[in-house]
């Protein structure tokens, strides 16, 4: 769907280019719905985008924003985790208004994930890029970008950004799914005061200011090698790692017993695939009876590493160092991390030092169950997209 221009009776801010962040610690939903948009409304919005604590009462609290912004659509997600204007923090909710001054924005939901086919996917993109070319002509010299949100454990990922990939072209594609504080039993994604499971989002947005994609990561591969020997990739779930029970031959391999395997160890020990060139993060979500279940997809056969971690602030200055030399500067960040990430700047002890370099850089998203860049599903790596002044 798209929209027409909107107004609020909000004073826009002066000096900024279409871009309100903000955030709410507030326990109760209505004083958070204040404190939020107290800093994101502006004049003219054309989407508000939200990560929202699980633990918040969320259709009361899209029934609240909707009450203070009529005809404004609101969508995003729950989270594992927030990025927020002072950095990471759990238990709130964040996020960004764009002006329709500078942006253009058209939504397709994706419904039921769960029979969502590669077939369907041209229906889905010829619709949606057919509408958005003729919505955003408003705009002067328009460029186009791609979010994909989705439900964090539908495991239909990789089916449908496949699904997406010829009727996307060129139009960049980022993203993230959907968490529930690692509580892994339900996550939501919403739009427009409807809170859905088994869905996902599609989001063209199209703007004046100048913007780049990115998707980084800190980890080199060892040298231990393992290959996984029985797997149900519907699941995500390997039960044998070099023809022994899963579980025991990971925590072996990183001189562990089975009973010390936590989302700490996950987040310390990744183990990584090689395509393209490239090694790409395959990361354990949680362990069970049945085996060692995966954030991204998973088949018998593959040839996994062990990696190590690098010095994961280094790599981030590096990352905005550059985007900022690109761009001319950054308006705002709209950033997907994985929650082992966040596990494991905790256990490191550098969650304050990384929250100071997210909040320099203006960015806004949340802690996910994997990141979507390009046609990847990937996992523990940090994916956005940044906008500069144009």
């Amino acid at each position: 769907m798209s929209y027409p221009s909107r107004t609020t009776t909000k004073r826009a801010l002066a000096g900024e280019r279409g871009i309100r962040r903000g955030m709410s610690m507030q326990a109760a939903t209505a004083d958070a719905v204040a404190e939020l948009l107290d800093a994101i409304s502006q004049d003219h919005m054309e989407m508000i985008l939200l990560f929202c604590s699980p633990q918040y009462d969320v259709p009361v609290m899209l029934a609240e924003i909707a009450r203070h912004a009529p005809g404004v659509p609101i969508l995003g997600c729950t989270t594992a985790g927030e990025i927020t204007p002072i950095g990471y923090r759990q238990g709130t909710v964040t996020g960004l208004s764009l002006s329709a001054t500078h942006f253009a924005a058209s939504v397709r939901l994706i419904e039921p994930t769960s029979s969502f086919e590669i077939t369907d996917g041209p229906a889905v993109t010829q619709a949606l890029t057919a509408e958005h070319n003729a919505y955003r002509r408003r705009l002067h010299a328009p460029n186009t970008f791609a979010l994909l949100i989705n439900d964090g454990l539908s495991m239909r990922e990789e089916i449908i950004v496949s699904a997406l990939r010829d009727g996307l072209g060129e139009i960049p594609l980022i993203g993230g799914s959907a968490g529930d504080n690692l509580a892994f039993r339900e996550t939501s994604v919403f739009l427009d005061g409807r809170v859905l499971t088994n869905a996902s989002l599609l989001v063209l947005v199209s703007t004046d200011l100048a913007f780049r994609v990115f998707q980084t990561q800190h980890f080199k591969p060892l040298d231990q090698k393992m290959v996984i020997t029985r797997a149900d990739p519907s699941r995500r779930l390997v039960m044998e790692i070099n023809a022994e029970p899963a579980a025991d031959e990971y925590a072996r391999l990183i001189g562990l017993d089975r009973a010390e395997l936590t989302p700490l160890i996950f987040a310390a020990y990744p183990l990584v695939v090689k395509a393209g060139g490239r090694h790409y993060v395959r990361a354990i979500q949680r362990v069970d009876d049945d085996g060692l279940h995966f954030f991204c997809a998973i088949d018998e056969g593959i040839v996994l590493s062990v990696a190590e971690s690098g010095d994961l602030r280094a790599n981030l200055v590096s990352l905005f160092d550059g985007l900022r030399q690109e761009l001319g500067g950054i308006e705002a960040v709209i950033g997907f991390d994985c929650v082992l990430r966040y596990v494991e700047m905790e256990q490191r002890q550098m969650l304050s030092d990384v929250s100071r370099i997210m909040a320099q850089n203006n960015v806004i998203g949340f802690n996910t169950y994997g990141e979507q860049f390009g046609m990847m599903h990937m996992s523990q790596t940090f994916t956005g997209i940044a906008l500069g002044p144009g």
